[in-house]
């Protein structure tokens, strides 16, 4: 017989014979009322999980990830209030279902049903994903199996300090929130895991605001690996920064007193608190997985027959709140209702096409109160010296720090973090002086970690900023590109616009950088970038198009809420000459800051129709160092700079290229993998009887030294292929 089935007439035969588990009596300060309600939510919890694992069979439920043995939880819900924003672990039914009934007007069964049947009236990821998650409930749906939910949860709880300094337009968590984030004893061996808690005590020890509360649940077990025994405690209970406490979670009553306890901790100190709360797992890890496969049949039945509904069941008839008889009447009561509920949530319409997946790929637009940028007094002290300069041609990197100037003058919501963006100003300079022109709040040194710099920036984003967090260079990033993948791009995806994480990432990246790197600090890959749905990749080729770019990024973040990623070529920050030494060419004037370049314009110098040569960011200034030498050889050409990545800006670029017999692509990224090979693929679609070539780096890495460039395409490289091209 199935485990599940197995655990549900044990819990019919030992209720009705008074067989219940032994326990200390029930001792706190729960209520009646509530010891009630967080039974209901168990039960509801444990029929819930046998309704989805029926509906499996009969193939109208499609995932089973289950909660039972995780009752508990919604003891801790009950501790909380309703408004604290609530990142859950996917065993956490029990919690959002506990909250729900501090929310008028919600139906849990009903909303967790149409999940378990992928059908588009699910309130949360509209049949995307079974989840969990309810904006009511201010709980974000949480998709990730490990603990990449950490990170961002600590950015949330950073938020709620920050927003009492600097209130954003969209902020939505109270002043005196908390926030809760809970995960199992094996996901808190994962290194982002790791980073969070770091991160956490390493704020928390500044005396930095830090109002979050960590839950692990702890059932001993990841699926099939065991966790060592006392591990949890004994690696988390002397952390410093990070107050301890335990709860035995079978065991509503001890679970509601520590929880508040230390709820109550976090709320008035503001610092972070670790509960390890003891569970059990019943019926193996997920879907079909059957723990006496890997576990002593033995130990299987004395974990179930500890079960936590049993124990709830001693513990109210103990306490005089309710009998055996009238708990097994709710739970009797619970499984009609709930057979009754699937039965129609599995007749309501499921997702058919492409364009119904996708629809929330993109969130909504978001009204944002009108701005008039700032005053001219307001620009002159933040300025300063640097209004006369603007006059003059300046090098990439100034402009993008007079840009990012303009930007935060213009929208107090944004804020900026990494690691040196602060006093120091970033490795090349780029954030210098906006410490002082905006303070530390606004400008946020970071400790060491990637991970940590986009989870801040994801959380900070969930409480209404704008942030704009810094990544030092592109190869750094994927120590951290989960954080993009698997939380940033997918949060409106999987809750239907409603939750959102706008951004604009800023990377320095690239190659063709002189005398410092090797692969660490050149690297000219963009592949994982423009693989993941949603997000927007740009890179500018000069100092105008960044700050003009810069400001449409910002735009898509605030009123699109999109998730924005502008890679900033390294070599190019500090370039003034195109063709000779101090003809500074290649520099150029700050334009106005109400001057933008719109998602999907490119760039195009040159009418030729000879040749077209499609490129971006460094490859841009290659080709136009070529024009004299192609120009000699009698060809007339043109010079496309994309200027944005992903998604392609396809329409413009076909217009670019049209009335070009041929169409040369310049593509400083590798041969596999790289741009060159969908731009090849659409101008084989759209530009028939045009003939196409293209001139990548090699799949390599770079090397350190004289030899920085030479797996990469080079001015002569170009000259000769468009030579080729014609003759």
């Amino acid at each position: 017989m199935d485990r599940c089935e197995i655990v549900h007439e044990n819990f019919l035969r030992r209720v009705t014979a008074r067989d219940l588990p032994q326990g200390r009596p029930p001792a706190g300060p729960l209520s009646p009322e509530q010891a009630v309600q967080a039974f209901r939510a168990g039960c509801l919890t444990r029929v819930l999980d046998r309704q989805s694992r029926a509906m499996q069979r009969a193939g109208q439920g499609f995932y089973t990830i289950g909660s039972s043995g995780h009752e508990g939880l919604a003891a801790v819900s009950l501790a909380l209030r309703p408004t604290d924003m609530a990142f859950l672990h996917y065993r956490d039914a029990a919690f959002q279902i506990a909250r729900a009934g501090q929310v008028p007007g919600q139906n849990p069964a009903w909303d967790i049903l149409l999940s378990f049947a992928s059908s588009v009236d699910d309130p949360i990821s509209g049949g995307r994903h079974k989840v969990l998650g309810s904006h009511s409930l201010m709980i974000p749906p949480q998709t990730s199996t490990i603990a990449s939910h950490l990170p961002k949860a600590v950015g949330v709880a950073y938020s709620v300090g920050a927003a009492r300094r600097h209130r954003p337009e969209h902020a939505v968590l109270p002043e005196d929130a908390i926030v809760y984030c809970s995960f199992g004893d094996a996901s808190a061996n994962h290194s982002t895991a790791q980073g969070a808690f770091n991160t956490a005590q390493w704020t928390s020890y500044q005396s930095v605001p830090m109002p979050l509360l960590f839950v692990c649940e702890d059932n001993g077990i990841g699926i099939s690996t065991k966790t060592p025994k006392g591990w949890i405690e004994a690696t988390f209970s002397a952390r410093p920064g990070l107050k301890y406490f335990k709860a035995d979670g079978l065991d509503l009553y001890d679970t509601f007193r520590v929880a508040q306890e230390a709820a109550e901790y976090v709320r008035n100190r503001r610092k972070p608190a670790f509960l390890h709360l003891r569970t059990i797992r019943l019926y193996g890890h997920a879907g079909a997985d059957m723990p006496t496969t890997y576990l002593p049949k033995d130990e299987v039945e004395a974990e179930e027959a500890n079960d936590p509904l049993l124990h709830s069941v001693r513990l109210l008839d103990q306490a005089g709140v309710m009998s055996p008889d009238q708990a097994l009447a709710i739970y009797r009561e619970t499984l009609d209702r709930v057979a009754r509920v699937a039965a129609d949530a599995v007749k309501r319409p499921r997702l058919k096409t492409a364009a119904q997946v996708m629809a929330s790929l993109v969130p909504p637009r978001r009204e944002n109160r009108p701005t008039n940028g700032p005053t001219p007094e307001a620009r002159a002290e933040a300025f300063g010296g640097d209004l006369k300069a603007m006059d003059e041609p300046q090098i990439m990197s100034r402009i993008i720090n007079w840009a990012l100037t303009d930007l935060m003058l213009a929208h107090r919501e944004i804020v900026m973090m990494g690691e040196d963006v602060g006093r120091k100003g970033g490795v090349y300079g780029v954030t210098q002086k906006l410490t002082a022109r905006f303070g530390p709040d606004r400008m946020i040194d970071t400790l060491l970690d990637e991970q940590s710099i986009l989870g801040l920036a994801i959380g900070m984003a969930q409480n209404g900023f704008v942030p704009m967090p810094e990544i030092q260079f592109l190869a750094y990033l994927h120590n951290a590109e989960d954080q993009l993948r698997g939380e940033a791009a997918t949060l409106s995806f999987f809750s239907k616009g409603v939750f959102t994480n706008p951004m604009v990432l800023r990377i320095a990246g690239l190659g063709y950088q002189k005398g410092f790197g090797g692969h660490f600090h050149n690297d000219n890959s963009v592949a994982v970038l423009r693989d993941i749905p949603g997000v927007i990749l740009a890179v500018p080729s000069n100092g105008a198009d960044a700050a003009r770019m810069l400001r449409e990024c910002v735009r898509l973040a605030r009123e699109e809420q999109r998730v924005v990623v502008f890679l900033e070529p390294i070599a190019l920050y500090p370039m003034r000459d195109l063709h000779g030494e101090k003809d500074g060419l290649w520099m150029t004037r700050y334009p106005d800051p109400s001057e933008a370049i719109p998602l999907g314009e490119v760039g195009v110098t040159g009418d030729g129709t000879d040749l077209a040569i499609v490129t971006f960011g460094n490859g841009v200034y290659l080709s136009q160092q070529t024009l004299p030498g192609i120009k000699d050889a009698g060809i007339k050409a043109r010079i496309v700079d994309t200027r944005w990545l992903s998604p392609l800006p396809k329409a413009a670029l076909t217009k670019a290229v049209e009335g070009c017999k041929r169409i040369l692509i310049v593509d400083e990224t590798r041969h596999s993998g790289g741009v060159a090979e969908a731009l090849m693929a659409h101008f084989h679609e759209t530009a028939p009887g045009a003939k196409l070539a293209r001139i990548t780096a090699e799949d390599s890495f770079i090397a350190t030294g004289p030899a920085y460039a030479v797996t990469m395409p080079s001015s002569a490289d170009i000259i000769a292929a468009a030579k080729g091209m014609v003759a």
